[in-house]
């Protein structure tokens, strides 16, 4: 015990005299104890505290075994959902979080570092300009924002603060979403002319949210008996009175309170696009990582709801095509009415890059196959015969390893990825950009917004990269 004394001594003497000289550099008191946390315990919040706020508690009970890290605080309008994620921090970090019903309220504890944003579609921008101006550091869901004016303003307000802000899109962080960047960078598969993805899931997505049935894991399991209560009208454990409808609407259109619209906003198309926002978000995303994309030159969309018609505004069905700059075509893709083998799949003039599985899945294979010595499938390309499919020894495809990482599968990690949490939480403590940055955010959020405003109006959209603006005609000089 006198040792350790003696060692906290020593450490507060070196505190003050350190402090004192970067101070006397002209550093402020609040940057100077963000240094600091290098050493001290980083302090978050979480605002909203809805299904994916369960992940982010998990992933930072997961860093915290790491790095000194806690969650101190939750933030949600509904008392119910602040009772559950309050209960699942003190379980995960022994402490009882500070609980408030409004973010303002959260924001004025000095003590707190950052905020880990997990609110509905609609309200991240927003809410992630209230925690920036609030001088806290940021971690926002995707999409990043679905009106392109609050996009423009709160990407503005954060490059022109001193605030580290993440995007919640992981696959940035994942070693083998870089991987396939390299051998693209490397010039192994030539220029790009073609990315597409289809991912795809046989289920109502979003149309049923466990929080709010108040059954156990066993009951949702009976995804026939949790249909039957969405189609005869269950009631909702969700009560005006225990939320403020009002300020939850955030500014979008007045509306009678629906806890259905509140709790399951990812149908309706005044708080969300649904697929666009959701999985369009993360597809593009990785666009822009494997290429260095910024913005799109122009976005057409289609599709409808055609298995789930439950009462939905948004596409259960969709289809998107993004044409960029540098000359390449992506096309995304997802139906809700058959789950058959998701992939994306990379084409250069030289070779092909395809991964198998859905969104995340880490099994990538590289391949000559589709390149320039295979002009013409039916005089030079393979001809397959038996299944499974197994392209011919001069293709030399090969499934790509990362040294270090887990093993490659059609599933990948799941959405909790700590790898991604640690980047941000270690960018605080130097104060350098983390891997998914408020740009990447924007570019993610131009591509998503432009499709829904064409799947809507039946009309191609175009980027006028100079006015920053959506227009429905070419661009003559792209915005160069």
């Amino acid at each position: 015990m006198i040792e350790n004394a003696e060692n906290e001594i020593d450490r507060r003497t070196f505190v003050k005299q350190a402090g004192g000289a970067m101070l006397a550099a002209g550093m402020t008191a609040k940057s100077y104890a963000r240094i600091l946390g290098a050493n001290d315990r980083i302090r978050l919040g979480q605002l909203g505290c809805g299904d994916r706020s369960q992940g982010h508690v998990h992933m930072v009970t997961l860093a915290s075994k790491k790095m000194p890290v806690e969650m101190v605080a939750v933030c949600d309008l509904w008392s119910l959902a602040r009772e559950h994620r309050a209960a699942q921090v003190k379980r995960s970090f022994s402490l009882e979080p500070q609980s408030f019903k409004y973010s303002e309220e959260m924001l004025a504890m000095k003590d707190l570092d950052g905020v880990m944003i997990a609110t509905g579609d609609f309200q991240h921008a927003k809410l992630c300009a209230e925690v920036v101006r609030a001088g806290k550091d940021c971690y926002v869901e995707k999409p990043f924002a679905n009106v392109l004016s609050e996009a423009i303003e709160t990407r503005d307000l954060v490059k022109q603060s001193k605030q580290i802000v993440q995007m919640g899109t992981q696959h940035r962080s994942q070693p083998y979403s870089l991987a396939v960047r390299d051998i693209i960078r490397s010039g192994r598969i030539g220029d790009i002319v073609h990315i597409e993805q289809e991912w795809n899931v046989n289920e109502e997505r979003w149309r049923f949210t466990p929080n709010d049935t108040g059954y156990n894991k066993e009951m949702l399991m009976d995804v026939n008996m949790e249909w039957k209560q969405w189609l005869y009208g269950r009631t909702s454990q969700l009560k005006e009175e225990d939320t403020d409808w009002k300020r939850w609407l955030l500014g979008r259109p007045d509306r009678p309170f629906d806890p259905h619209v509140y709790l399951e906003f990812r149908l309706y198309k005044d708080f969300s696009s649904g697929l666009f926002d959701q999985w369009l978000s993360h597809g593009c995303d990785l666009v822009h990582l494997w290429t260095g994309e910024t913005y799109p030159e122009s976005v057409v969309a289609n599709g409808g709801i055609f298995a789930w018609k439950d009462g939905r505004e948004n596409p259960d069905t969709c289809v998107a095509a993004v044409v960029y700059p540098k000359g390449f075509l992506y096309t995304y893709k997802t139906t809700f009415g058959n789950s058959y083998r998701g992939f994306s799949r990379i084409q250069g003039r030289d070779g092909t890059i395809e991964n198998r599985g859905g969104e995340g899945a880490s099994l990538f294979s590289v391949t000559r196959e589709g390149g320039r010595e295979e002009f013409d499938p039916f005089d030079s390309g393979p001809v397959y015969t038996k299944l499974p499919l197994v392209g011919p020894a001069k293709d030399a495809e090969e499934i790509i390893h990362v040294h270090g990482a887990l093993p490659p599968n059609s599933l990948g990690p799941d959405d909790d990825d700590v790898d991604h949490l640690v980047n941000w939480l270690q960018s605080m403590q130097s104060r350098n950009q983390p891997n998914a940055t408020v740009d990447h955010g924007f570019s993610h959020s131009l591509v998503c917004i432009m499709a829904t405003q064409s799947y809507w109006t039946g009309r191609k959209q175009y980027w006028d990269q100079r006015k920053q603006e959506i227009v429905d005609h070419p661009i003559a000089d792209r915005g160069l």
